[in-house]
């Protein structure tokens, strides 16, 4: 199945696009991960791709992600390919909605991998509906707040923590969940087994 574009890649990301026969309209990075016969392929298929530069400042991810709000305005942004790999990449994708100029935009990102989708949330009350593909329910507070889950099966009344924790392994009731909290920024985790 594929799924629908446009698509950007972000360094090795561009050259599985084009494996892959998408064609991205933009790529990201300084490409230190693929070799110069791939980067070729890459560049042999852009049509007109925009190829943005990297800086020292911001992973590829976040720079194309940047890059993307600034060129194209997306109502929603699905990143795939965040999560495999190294940890010190799944990190920066995890928290990239804590910099200061992607926490506007954190609720038109959603993270999505095979087993996964993570979304986020600022402060409000909020329905989710439950991914038919997906068992498990994790609420995650990136920053101090006061969370409300009324109707999981692990139920919390303005629960309040000061630093990052994982409410892993919750689950829906029924096809969709209510959940409400005060301030900063929340990821809210769908998942399944392998």
């Amino acid at each position: 199945m594929q799924i629908p574009g446009p698509w950007v890649g972000a360094d090795r990301g561009a050259l599985r696009l084009v494996k892959g026969g998408i064609k991205p309209v933009m790529v990201v990075g300084d490409f230190d991960s693929i070799d110069a016969a791939e980067l070729a392929l890459v560049k042999d298929s852009l049509d007109g791709a925009v190829i943005v530069k990297p800086d020292q400042d911001h992973t590829d991810t976040q720079l194309a992600v940047k890059s993307i709000f600034e060129t194209y305005a997306p109502d929603e942004l699905h990143l795939y390919g965040a999560t495999g790999g190294r940890l010190d990449h799944l990190l920066a994708n995890l928290w990239l909605v804590l910099d200061p100029f992607f926490r506007q935009l954190a609720p038109k990102i959603k993270i999505i991998d095979r087993q996964n989708t993570v979304q986020y949330f600022l402060p409000g009350t909020y329905t989710l509906a439950k991914e038919a593909d997906k068992r498990y329910l994790a609420f995650v507070p990136l920053m101090p707040m006061h969370l409300t889950l009324p109707d999981e099966k692990y139920q919390l009344q303005a629960a309040h923590n000061d630093y990052p924790i994982s409410w892993a392994s919750n689950e829906f009731v029924g096809t969709s969940g209510q959940f409400s909290f005060d301030t900063g920024v929340l990821a809210v985790i769908q998942s399944r087994d392998a």
